[in-house]
């Protein structure tokens, strides 16, 4: 795997990790000149992610009850990560970390290191009633879904979180779906993913070996970048047209 292929993999991991396990403001900032992205809660920044062209570094700051967690775990850390841990700055508001990622590996380490920072808060939804796409979306959480027992007055939710994110006019209809089984949109079956998969020649998305990608998945691969996003806005208008990552 060449370098940027690597970069680009811990980049949508990263992003995937965040938005899977904790429910958080994504807001974006300055290091100095470098352009970052902060995962906060409030006022609380859980993660700030500088973000250069060949690497990623990870800003962790551990109060008391976290160092104690960590060195209780210490060893189960790589030795490059105890080696900062050791000479990293106590400062009165903390031991603040600098952590170089540009590998899948060393993302591994640090994302046991954000939870030992934050226990993971994201509550998933139930999958009882899910609804499952050909595509992996679920049905049941789109703002286009109109079938079985989809709500109007949730559609309507869903609609101001996707035009925040999409950029939509909120004055705009929502074209309807009534599920794969039952014709897609407008009861024909004219999705762009369902023509795909055909053209693929498989019969839903899922199976094709390209899967996941951009024509099957909203903002496939996801990225690393310095961009604004509510928390609620993650979980409406982004999570579930992420593939797999409410489970399917």
């Amino acid at each position: 795997m060449n370098k940027k292929t690597e970069l680009e993999k811990v980049s949508a991991e990263t992003m995937r990790f965040m938005r899977g396990k904790y429910n958080l403001d994504e807001v974006p900032g300055k290091y100095y000149e470098i352009d970052c992205l902060k995962f906060k809660q409030g006022k609380q920044t859980v993660l700030s992610i500088n973000i250069h062209e060949d690497h990623f570094d990870f800003q962790i700051i551990y109060g008391k009850a976290e160092r104690e967690r960590f060195e209780a775990r210490i060893g189960e850390f790589p030795r490059e990560i105890r080696d900062l841990y050791n000479n990293s700055r106590a400062l009165p508001d903390g031991l603040w970390m600098l952590i170089r990622v540009d590998d899948l590996i060393t993302l591994e380490a640090v994302k046991h290191m954000i939870m030992i920072k934050k226990k993971p808060n994201r509550k998933p939804f139930p999958k009882e009633s899910a609804v499952y796409g050909e595509c992996g979306h679920r049905c049941d959480l789109c703002v286009h879904y109109v079938g079985g027992t989809a709500d109007e007055s949730f559609r309507k939710k869903l609609h101001e979180h996707v035009c925040r994110v999409y950029g939509w006019n909120p004055d705009d209809a929502i074209p309807p779906c009534n599920g794969c089984s039952n014709g897609g949109y407008d009861g024909k079956s004219g999705c762009e993913q369902k023509k795909c998969a055909k053209t693929k020649g498989v019969s839903r998305c899922m199976d094709c070996d390209e899967y996941a990608c951009g024509k099957a998945t909203a903002g496939w691969p996801p990225k690393i970048e310095a961009k604004f996003f509510r928390a609620d806005d993650v979980t409406w208008a982004i999570l579930p047209y992420v593939d797999g990552q409410y489970g399917n």
